[in-house]
């Protein structure tokens, strides 16, 4: 029988206005639209609700206005039976927002106000009772930084293994690379954080290894529609995505990352963690939003199998 995980993620939430246009207007262009949606996310809650969908148990450590879009979010968070024990709430500051842009060719742009996000604090004492039993702390950067340290170094203390997705990116301490058990991040940032392109999968490992080197335990590189690289003491690996027709990638590095964090969490390799990522972030990019677009993981368990990975050198 499968071990059900417990995941704490440390991480933003936000409304997302989904606006959806046949492509980006140019400067001084006006351009009509298809259509306006209020939908959740936020890399915090997208990652939650990623996880808790693969099966683990979640709690979320993440800040909320007082007002409609924050009622919303903790409602839909309760449905996926995520713990909001920890969930704060602002009194002065609005739920953060995001405005995404979706075009006709499924490419997003996204603009995020923060919001109650930027106020999150966390005392000492609580976390280390939220963290206790925990096998991984998730979490990304859409908080603010020294949150994010102050989390980190507290998992490091209670033996909870810490997946980082340094995204949006910032500059980071050089102390912060070795307390990183799994690192994911996408091309643009690997090619930002390990300096030089990362276009295919042979950068991609390059761009591993040199995080590596940092202090980094074991690195995934995404790679959109190509797949993933994985990067570890043992080797590198690319997996190859699945052959899908997506028409939003919005929450599919999310999804990916729960999926991954779940597997890890009850034993899979990297490789074998992978995998499930690409299954679980196929399904998404096929849906149109955030958090409504994450599978379950019975509906990732109905997706082809994945290609074999193959080694690199």
């Amino acid at each position: 029988m499968t071990q059900t995980p417990a995941i704490v993620v440390l991480g933003s939430l936000n409304m997302d206005l989904l606006l959806r246009v046949p492509r980006v207007p140019g400067a001084g262009e006006t351009l009509l639209g298809h259509s306006l949606q209020l939908l959740p996310g936020g890399k915090g809650g997208n990652q939650a609700v990623g996880c808790a969908r693969q099966g683990a148990r979640v709690r979320l450590l993440a800040r909320i206005g007082r007002d409609a879009d924050g009622q919303a979010l903790r409602e839909a968070l309760a449905r996926d039976g995520i713990a909001l024990d920890a969930l704060q709430q602002d009194e002065t500051e609005p739920t953060g927002r995001a405005l995404v842009m979706l075009e006709d060719s499924a490419q997003n742009r996204i603009v995020v106000l923060p919001g109650a996000n930027a106020r999150l604090a966390l005392d000492d004492a609580a976390l280390a009772r939220q963290l206790q039993g925990a096998q991984y702390l998730v979490t990304q950067l859409e908080t603010p930084l020294p949150v994010v340290l102050q989390a980190v170094a507290a998992a490091r203390r209670a033996g909870c293994k810490v997946m980082f997705n340094p995204s949006p990116m910032l500059p980071l301490p050089d102390a912060l690379w070795p307390q990183i058990d799994t690192l994911v991040l996408n091309e643009v940032e690997a090619a930002a954080y390990a300096g030089g392109e990362v276009a295919t999968p042979a950068q991609a490992a390059a761009a591993g290894r040199a995080l590596r080197a940092r202090g980094v335990a074991q690195v995934v590189v995404t790679l959109g529609a190509l797949g993933a690289v994985t990067v570890e003491q043992g080797g590198c690996r690319f997996q190859p995505a699945l052959r899908v027709r997506a028409v939003d990638t919005t929450a599919a590095g999310d999804t990916f990352t729960g999926a991954l964090a779940v597997a890890l969490a009850q034993g899979s390799s990297l490789a074998q963690a992978a995998a499930r990522g690409v299954r679980a972030s196929a399904v998404c990019v096929t849906r149109i939003g955030a958090q409504v677009s994450i599978p379950t993981a019975a509906e990732a368990d109905a997706q082809p199998e994945a290609l074999p990975a193959q080694d690199l050198p």
